[in-house]
């Protein structure tokens, strides 16, 4: 404790020589004091302490249990289970299986070849298939035919007749709507056919002899106009610029402008506000 006092004093000179010989040998004369003065500079050390020793009690001897128990499951797996597993394989579920398929399993595809899909194939050709088509012929085509001959008889009779009985009774209605309609074709034609000759063609016709003598005649003078007067004009005005005020701006962009543009990029430059 007094050794950090001493550490921490403040810095050496002649004014603070006599006042740290005391404040160093009040310490040494009485270290109780002291160490009842600060119990909070010596509490954080036992708390570490003790949590050290619980830690090199409990926490690091199940630590060592675990890497032991670890490290035997691996030489075990390694020297004793993996060559075990080996082994096995090798000289028992090998020789087993190969005993398994050679007496058992190959028996048993040939007495189910030979035993019992042979034998049902046969049946099903010799016995199964004759009597199906003998049914067939026999029995199943004559019912055939009758539930065929049944369902045309009751399509002819419930259907067709109706059909034609109601082609017979809407002819005459027929008849009088395509006529109707025929006829309001026609009248509807006819009527187009006058409204052309006394609206559209006249209507036409004024419209184009409006454009031969009036319209078009006045966009003619509208365009002579234009080009005797605004045309020479604006041909005067682009000349007279390009003479005066075009020579004038290239010579002041490039006698005024761009010197003082370099002269103030070069002061800004040379007072450092531009990089």
């Amino acid at each position: 404790m007094t050794d950090r006092r001493a550490l921490r004093s403040p810095l050496p000179g002649p004014a603070n020589d006599h006042r740290s010989a005391p404040t160093r040998a009040r310490p040494a004369a009485d270290p109780l004091a002291s160490g009842t003065a600060q119990p909070a500079a010596v509490a954080p050390p036992l708390v570490a302490a003790v949590a050290r020793g619980v830690a090199l009690v409990v926490v690091l001897p199940v630590r060592l249990l675990w890497e032991l128990i670890a490290a035997a499951g691996r030489l075990l797996h390694r020297y004793l289970l993996r060559p075990a597993g080996r082994f096995l394989r090798r000289w028992l579920l090998a020789p087993l299986a190969w005993l398994l398929h050679r007496l058992a399993w190959l028996p048993l595809v040939w007495c189910a070849r030979h035993l019992l899909w042979l034998p049902l194939v046969w049946v099903v050709r010799t016995v199964i298939w004759p009597a199906l088509v003998w049914l067939t012929r026999h029995g199943l085509r004559p019912a055939l035919v009758v539930l065929g001959r049944v369902l045309v008889w009751l399509a002819e009779h419930l259907l067709l007749w109706p059909l034609r009985w109601l082609g017979t009774v809407l002819t005459p209605a027929g008849r009088l709507v395509v006529a109707a309609m025929v006829g309001a074709w026609r009248t509807a034609g006819r009527v187009l056919r006058l409204l052309h000759r006394l609206l559209l063609r006249p209507l036409g016709r004024g419209l184009r002899w409006l454009w031969r003598h009036a319209v078009r005649p006045l966009l003619r003078g509208v365009r002579w106009v234009w080009s005797v007067t605004v045309v020479p004009v604006a041909r005067s005005l682009r000349a007279v610029w390009r003479a005066t005020v075009a020579p004038v701006a290239r010579w002041a962009h490039r006698s005024v402008l761009d010197p003082a543009r370099l002269a103030v990029r070069e002061v800004l430059s040379a007072l450092g506000l531009r990089r």
